[in-house]
């Protein structure tokens, strides 16, 4: 509910690389969005995300490669066959991750590029902090493009990613809470307000996999604390998948299988299914308290305002070459 055609073109057209998020979309709206953003940025590179695991899913990035996306940025999933497709168009691949192991699998699948997804990070961030992640697959995989994700959201994020070894950063959190954002006013307000007394700061976040089945980090609340506390029983679980299958439109008796012979994985989605309502209280009402759930990243202890998103690139390049040359001065050699 965040990443939208309007902010998704709003990145591109300021320089960056917008990536829609289709997890809540049918393929007719995933489509309508991508014309929908190439209307808004002509000729401007775009992306759209596509959680494999997911429902839909599959028919979403069908979809995208059937408009000749620029760029699939993929997950939770072998992404073998859109590579193919991708690459038969001139399209690339970004997989996120969040380790080695899964760098290599995804490089295997065929991926051009790796978003390396550090713990800092919103929702479904790894073990490892950005700070190591980083600069270890940089090292390991010296010819591969990557995406620093987790942590970053300013111009010294930026020089800092760079000297690791990434070639650009994702910053969701920090583009979430921008004029163009459609996220909810009352959720911008919090976030950009990170005092120590009842502000939220980089210590204020949950992490844990109780919430919607993947261990994810979201913005300290009452509902938060309360989802992650402890891990749903089958019978709710078994009805949050009824439900959830109900909603997107799916046969019943394709999940009920599921459930009985790959229990782990459908246990995840019928978790990430429920999640959707505690997620789209916050998202779209601007509810937190005992109903609403927002993923955030630590870096909100970094955001203290909502600027546009053209705004917030331009200071963000600034800052960054700023930071670069300070750093430059401390190890060149004093001029006499």
């Amino acid at each position: 509910w965040i990443s939208k055609p309007t902010l998704v073109a709003a990145v591109s057209n300021a320089g960056g690389c917008g990536i829609l998020a289709t997890g809540p979309l049918t393929s007719d709206q995933t489509r309508e969005c991508i014309q929908e953003i190439r209307r808004l940025a002509p000729g401007k590179p775009f992306g759209i995300g596509a959680t494999l695991l997911m429902p839909g899913a599959k028919e979403n990035a069908e979809v995208a490669l059937e408009e000749q996306v620029p760029l699939m940025n993929v997950s939770l999933g072998k992404a073998d066959w859109i590579a193919d497709a991708a690459h038969s168009y001139g399209g690339k691949v970004l997989s996120t991750i969040t380790t080695a192991k899964h760098a290599q699998s995804a490089l295997d699948s065929g991926a051009d590029a790796l978003m390396c997804t550090g713990h800092e990070a919103a929702a479904h961030g790894g073990d490892i902090t950005s700070l190591v992640l980083i600069r270890t697959l940089s090292e390991r995989f010296p010819e591969t493009p990557i995406v620093a994700a987790g942590g970053f959201a300013d111009g010294r994020g930026l020089a800092a990613a760079l000297t690791l070894g990434a070639d650009a950063v994702a910053m969701g959190s920090r583009f979430a809470v921008s004029q163009e954002s459609p996220l909810a006013d009352e959720i911008k307000r919090t976030v950009s307000v990170p005092d120590i007394d009842g502000g939220a700061t980089e210590a204020d976040t949950v992490y844990g996999k109780n919430f919607d089945g993947l261990y994810a980090r979201v913005l300290k609340s009452p509902a938060a604390v309360r989802l992650n506390a402890r891990p749903a029983p089958f019978p709710v679980v078994f009805y949050r998948a009824f439900k959830a299958a109900s909603a997107m439109g799916i046969p019943l008796w394709k999940v009920l299988p599921g459930l009985l012979t790959r229990y782990q994985e459908l246990y995840t989605v019928a978790q990430f299914g429920a999640a959707s309502l505690a997620l789209e209280a916050a998202t779209v009402d601007g509810i937190l308290g005992d109903t609403g759930v927002q993923f955030i990243g630590q870096c909100q202890g970094l955001i203290k305002d909502i600027p546009s998103v053209d705004d917030l690139i331009q200071r963000i390049m600034i800052d960054a070459m700023d930071a670069a040359e300070e750093n430059r001065s401390r190890f060149a050699p004093e001029q006499k």
